[in-house]
């Protein structure tokens, strides 16, 4: 599985995230991009985002356009 680069998400984009404490299971938490945190094109571990529930993670996958 390819890490989405930056230029791939867009605000209003369905992602899953890996949240800090979550980073040693892996385990994933989907939501809608309120605002994309990672000033950088790539990052080895994700690009990082906030949804708009709040919540901050680096993104693992794509789910769907907004």
């Amino acid at each position: 599985m390819t890490i989405p680069k930056r230029s791939e998400i867009k605000p209003g984009a369905r992602v899953q995230i890996v949240e800090k404490q979550n980073q040693r299971t892996g385990a994933m938490t989907e939501g809608i991009v309120a605002r994309i945190l990672t000033s950088s094109q790539n990052h080895p571990h994700g690009i990082k985002v906030m949804l708009e529930d709040g919540k901050v993670g680096r993104v693992q996958k794509i789910v769907g356009a907004g």
